[in-house]
């Protein structure tokens, strides 16, 4: 008999099974005949915090790998850290206390390479705890110079192609990070600030048409405007005055010029549809730049450019006695001044939307900053996406609508030291740029000197290497081509893209275009798409709502296997789930369930029985077994959920897949089908015990490998404890079991039925579940051709005078029940019989006082059937107490009866397809 211990314990198992797993190779990819399934991971950025947002995306990619591979597929599971960024720099500028100039660049990069390491090193940590099951031998750092290689290579390809330009151009910037960054990028928060209004003089000169007419000799000045705005500090950038075409108040006006406050320069009014006529006064100051609007029109109008806001968010000499000033201070100290000229002529409170940097919510500016750019390609990207199957479908339109939103190019340069290099350099002398081979690559032109010697535009020799670095999704974008081999090997789409549906507008986005501008083709055949993990509450997760759960926190209360089954039930692909820790709790006493059952079928299948090998379920040695309805039963609901589960699976409806899988194991492997066969497997012929002992074999092995995605150490340690099992159970085949026929089936789950009804009654009542019935009869429904008849166990005979009938084996049944268990034809005759008189002394003590007894005591002495029969006529009772009669209110008295069947009392159990009757 197999030796297996009397619980489970999650955490010496874990423990165990994650130091075999990393020191095999039972992950690595390995290039058969079998169809490819490659996953394009998402590399993460080396927080070292592995939160259970990463984690719900991770166990999905796991849960679909661990399934892949059962169906004998070969799956590549990579590992990437996307590891540039902003970030890091902070950090590393914190722990050493520098700022990134007080250092050579590659001092500097250095520290930036060790602080990443250290936190790749946790996460790792916790990915391993989570039971993931990547293959690290596919592990990749976009930092590291042979990753370099592959991001600067596409940059130079779409240089080539003319979709890398450079070019001055508004762009977003962030004071605080001083760098230019994406419209991805920014984030618009909310906040309170305040409109002001402001006076601006009419200026002497005059215009017709919108051209200045400076030969006209105009002079007459004209009336002033007022404008709203909530920026004043942008004053000395004001360029323009825009109102709305259909502003009856700004008739006639279009052309005039007028004075900025304080500042003094002249500007000109002109109409624009664009222009909100409800907003403010109607009448909007245009800045070079406040927003997108002022850079249209900006460009539309030909305006001037007054840069009043430097790189690092303070103003510009341009904004005389205010220059030095950050924008807040220069907010307050403006609006002081045109306070004092006057021009102030009011403010009030007004709630805006900020555009901010997503990594510091620091609000932008937008400059005009030469720039390397990705030229935006809207219908190639949104035909490449159509190609993608989605998932769920209405996840593509988040990327159609961000696609068509799009104003700008992608700015891909970055004022930064972390990152990937730009490999181009610009002559000392014309400034003619110069954009390395590919045959160069990787390269630090900020170290090394570019492979040609003189301008091809002036012929000097001098270069100067590019500073600035690229937006880490010039790294993370090109991860499918990676995956992939590129470009040692052909490029095809890869299977997978599992992702948050946060970061459609980015990583979607970008690697969209870039695999359609460089290979034409789409990055994967699927897009998967996971939504955000919410608290209990319903809330976001936050430690100050209270609501924060941490993946390790979970796994070291409960463990992986129940955290992992608790994130599958959360909710399906596409929308945000709610973490349940009752659901922590269920899965922890499944898997209790689960163990108790491999425990009780290892002591029943040991190596030298019939059982045979547990991951086929084939039968080894030992009699030939004769099987019952109820193993016919289970082997054809177990096909029948391997074949639900894995559609479920092909859908990634993982929560589906889940439940399926714990309602077969608990409800009806374990409650139903092991109580039905613990007779057979104590007492039963050998051939008898041979049934039971193959069908629980090939149903529990089949239950563990369909549990394995799901709780991959539970499975693994249940299957190790399986007599006769061979290796791992993520290297076995998904289950395929041959269902027997529907008649069998449907007599398996009849007796499977009436089994559970009949124990659940003895459960209410506080009776024994092994107590003895004096016998059972059970009565079916119609005639839909089930079995009418009983044997005594296997198929009966049929041949003769009822050859056409189907017997039904109740063998089991009456083991399970402890009784005899009888087919009967027909409907039951069942009556209610009276029995007793329950009198209401409430009623009947106060209407008869002293006499009560006599009259209750009268009452019990009738025949209860008399005393029904009275009521049930008259509705009401007359009653002789000692020569006197009384009458009782029927309602006094109320009737004890019991059910019967020709005469002898029974109780009447509703079965799925029976009425059954237990003789107590």
């Amino acid at each position: 008999m197999t030796e297996i211990p009397e619980s489970y314990d999650p955490e010496a198992s874990e423990a165990n099974w994650r130091e075999r797993w990393a020191e095999s190779d039972r992950y690595a990819y390995e290039d058969t005949d079998a169809p490819d399934y490659v996953i394009d991971t998402p590399p993460p950025y080396p927080t070292g915090d592995f939160h259970i947002g990463s984690a719900l995306g991770w166990t999905y990619m796991d849960f679909a790998a661990r399934y892949r591979r059962l169906r004998g597929e070969d799956v590549l599971f990579p590992q990437g850290w996307d590891c540039h960024g902003l970030p890091t720099e902070v950090k590393v500028e914190e722990e050493h206390g520098i700022h990134r100039t007080d250092v050579p660049r590659e001092q500097f990069r250095e520290w930036c390479v060790e602080h990443t390491e250290a936190q790749i090193e946790s996460m790792k940590e916790t990915m391993g705890r989570l039971g993931l099951s990547q293959d690290w031998s596919h592990e990749f750092r976009t930092m590291d110079p042979a990753y370099w290689a592959k991001t600067q290579r596409s940059f130079v390809e779409m240089s080539d192609d003319e979709y890398v330009y450079r070019d001055e151009h508004p762009v977003n910037w962030c004071p605080r990070c001083e760098t230019a960054i994406a419209d991805a990028e920014v984030e618009n928060v909310d906040r309170s600030g305040v409109l002001y209004t402001l006076a601006f003089a009419g200026a002497d000169e005059r215009t017709n048409g919108g051209a200045h007419d400076r030969d006209a000799g105009a002079n007459a000045s004209n009336d002033g405007i007022e404008i709203a705005t909530t920026r004043p500090e942008l004053l000395a950038a004001c360029v323009g005055i825009a109102v709305s075409p259909d502003d009856e108040r700004y008739a006639g006006r279009v052309g005039e010029r007028f004075e900025v406050p304080v500042f003094g320069q002249a500007v000109e009014l002109f109409a624009d549809e664009a222009v909100d006529s409800e907003f403010g006064t109607g009448a909007v100051m245009v800045c070079t730049f406040g927003d997108k609007q002022d850079a249209a029109w900006w460009t539309e109008y030909d305006l001037d450019l007054r840069q009043a806001v430097a790189e690092d968010g303070r103003l510009t000499e341009l904004a005389g006695e205010f220059a030095g000033l950050e924008i807040a201070d220069a907010k307050e100290e403006i609006a002081t001044a045109l306070q004092k000229s006057g021009d102030l002529v009011g403010e009030e409170p007004i709630e805006q939307s900020v555009g901010a940097c997503w990594r510091c919510d620091t609000p932008i500016e937008i400059l005009s900053k030469e720039q390397w750019f990705v030229r935006v390609d809207r219908d190639e990207i949104l035909d490449t996406a159509r190609e993608v199957e989605w998932i769920p479908a209405h996840t593509y339109q988040r990327l159609e609508e961000w696609t068509e939103g799009m104003e700008w190019d992608w700015v891909i340069s970055r004022q930064r030291v972390f990152a990937t290099p730009i490999p181009a350099w610009s002559c000392a002398d014309c400034g003619h740029w110069h954009v390395a081979d590919a045959a160069e690559l990787p390269v630090d032109p900020t170290e090394d000197a570019p492979g040609i010697e003189a301008c091809p535009d002036c012929e000097a020799s001098e270069w100067v290497g590019e500073t600035d670095v690229m937006d880490t999704w010039m790294d993370s974008s090109i991860s499918p081509l990676h995956v992939s081999g590129w470009p040692d090997a052909d490029f095809e789409p890869v299977t997978l893209r599992p992702q948050g549906h946060d970061i459609i507008r980015t990583w979607a986005f970008y690697t969209l275009l870039r695999t359609a501008a460089l290979e034409g083709e789409k990055p994967w055949e699927q897009a998967l798409i996971h939504g955000m993990v919410f608290g209990a509450d319903g809330n976001k997760m936050s430690k100050s709502r209270d609501n924060f759960v941490r993946p390790e926190e979970v796994i070291e209360e409960h463990s992986a296997d129940a955290f992992r089954q608790a994130i599958a039930l959360g909710g399906q692909p596409g929308s945000d789930i709610q973490f349940q820790p009752k659901e922590v709790t269920s899965a922890s006493r499944f898997l209790t369930k689960c163990w108790n059952v491999t425990r009780f079928a290892a002591g029943h299948l040991d190596g030298a029985s019939d059982a045979g090998d547990a991951a086929t379920g084939g039968v080894a040695t030992g009699a030939e077994p004769t099987y019952h309805d109820a193993d016919r039963w289970i082997l054809s609901r177990c096909s029948r959920v391997a074949e639900a589960v894995a559609a479920d699976m092909d859908a990634y409806r993982f929560d589906s897949a889940l439940r399926r899988v714990r309602e077969f194991v608990w409800e009806e492997l374990a409650d139903d089908y092991v109580e039905l066969v613990k007779g057979r497997l104590y007492e039963g012929s050998p051939a008898e015990r041979a049934a039971a002992r193959r069908t629980l074999s090939t149903t529990l092995s089949a239950s563990l490998r369909m549990l394995a995605p799901f709780a991959p150490f539970f499975a693994e340690e249940a299957y190790h404890h399986l007599p006769n099992t061979v290796g791992s159970v993520h290297a076995a085949d998904w289950p395929e079991l041959e269902p027997d026929d529907d008649g069998a089936a449907r007599r398996g789950a009849l007796i499977a039925d009436v089994a559970s009804t009949i124990r659940a009654w003895k459960s209410d009542e506080g009776v024994a579940l092994n107590a003895e019935l004096n016998r059972v009869a059970v009565y079916l429904d119609g005639d839909d051709g089930t079995a009418i008849g009983a044997t005594n166990g296997g198929r009966a005979d049929t041949e003769g005078a009822d050859a056409d009938r189907v017997e039904l084996d109740t063998s089991d049944l009456a083991a399970t029940v402890n009784a005899p268990v009888g087919i009967e034809r027909g409907e039951p005759e069942v009556e209610r019989v009276p029995v007793g008189v329950d009198p209401d002394h409430s009623v009947i003590g106060p209407e008869f006082r002293d006499r009560a007894g006599e009259v209750i005591g009268a009452l019990e002495a009738a025949p209860p059937e008399e005393i029904a029969r009275r009521k049930r006529e008259a509705g009401e009772i007359e009653l002789d107490t000692g020569g006197e009669t009384v009458v009782l209110d029927g309602d006094a008295v109320g009737i004890e009866t019991e059910q019967r069947a020709a005469g002898e009392e029974v109780v009447v159990l509703d079965a799925a397809g029976a009425t059954v009757l237990v003789y107590p």
